[in-house]
């Protein structure tokens, strides 16, 4: 007989001055944008300590993080990143679901910039694109706007 142990995926929310959260969250970003997708690592770090910060947990393991700020615009989510091994296995949306449930309140317009392949994740989550495809750091994108 198996033995299979449940999945669990467990939020943490935390801000910038948690410096053993934010670690765990910089390496997930830096193996994911920086080393598989090539992206500048001096684009990857900004505006840091204007974030609210989120690590999920998979079965007591880091995989995924992603964060959120108030821009003129409204509310950004952004840097949502799953270490490879991870996914498909439900972090990214329960990630994207917890965000929206910590911004809803705001009763602000909330958007993300959506990496063409990961479109179809947010759209589960209630995105809908607008505007034109453009880039950033070196892959397109586009805006997706949350629809209540």
């Amino acid at each position: 007989m198996f033995n299979i142990e449940p999945m669990s995926i467990e939020i943490i929310r935390f801000t910038f001055t948690e410096s053993s959260f934010i670690e765990k969250a910089f390496e997930i970003r830096r193996h994911v944008f920086v080393v598989e997708q090539d992206c500048p690592p001096e684009l990857e770090y900004e505006n840091e300590e204007i974030c609210q910060h989120y690590l999920a947990y998979f079965n007591g393991i880091p995989a995924a993080t992603a964060r959120w700020r108030t821009t003129n615009n409204g509310i950004k989510l952004e840097r949502f990143a799953v270490l490879k091994e991870y996914r498909r296995k439900g972090i990214a949306l329960a990630l994207v679901n917890r965000l929206l449930d910590n911004v809803k309140p705001f009763n602000k317009s909330i958007y993300l910039h959506a990496q063409i392949d990961a479109m179809p994740l947010y759209a589960k989550a209630g995105f809908k694109p607008t505007g034109l495809q453009f880039e950033e750091a070196g892959i397109q994108h586009f805006k997706m706007i949350f629809e209540l």
